[in-house]
Formats: C-alpha cells, structure tokens, sequence
C-alpha cells in the first residue's frame, strides 16, 4: 500500500472577495516580471484552474464593486425566494376558493 504524500496536494481554501482581488493583483505584479502562471500560481498557493476561474470572475473589478454585485446577488436570491413564497400562497389560496 502506497502513501499517501500530503504534501503534493493542495489543501483547499476559502477565499473571501477582497482576498481574491489581492490575489489577483499580486499575480499581474508577478506576471509583470515574466513569470509563468504555473510559478506564479505556485507562489501564491492556488491552482492555475482557480487562479484562471478567479481572473474570469473578478478581473479589473475593484473591491468596492465586488462588494456590491455580492449585495446584489444576495438581495437577489432573497426577493426571489419572497416571490417563490407568494406564489406558492396565491396557488393554495386559489385551491381553498375553489373548494378543492
């Protein structure tokens, strides 16, 4: 049975918004200098998968924007559950009427 080698896998991290803004800022310093994506991506410890989902979602945003879309985005899904809730009243509302 062979072991395992902790140290060759990445232990997955959570990252919040500004995190990843900085993260990002760092890797266009590092790439700036002529670095590759994987040296970089090894400096700052993600994967160049993340680094390349990260620069998709985020690039040029600023923290103060990626602030407010996740406002956004929570506020969102809040009235679309309020709406999910109405509906599903007025359906029960309209079966009782119906006298079903």
């Amino acid at each position: 049975m062979s072991k395992i080698r902790w140290s060759n896998y990445m232990i997955k991290k959570k990252y919040n918004s500004e995190q990843i803004i900085r993260l990002l800022r760092q890797a266009e310093v590092i790439l700036s200098h002529g670095e590759h994506v994987i040296r970089m991506c090894k400096q700052l410890g993600i994967s160049d998968a993340t680094y390349y989902k990260w620069r998709k979602e985020y690039g040029g945003m600023e923290i103060s924007k990626v602030k407010r879309l996740k406002n956004l985005e929570v506020e969102n899904m809040r009235l679309k559950r309020a709406i999910a809730e109405l509906t599903l009243s007025n359906l029960i509302l309209k079966d009782v009427a119906e006298g079903n």
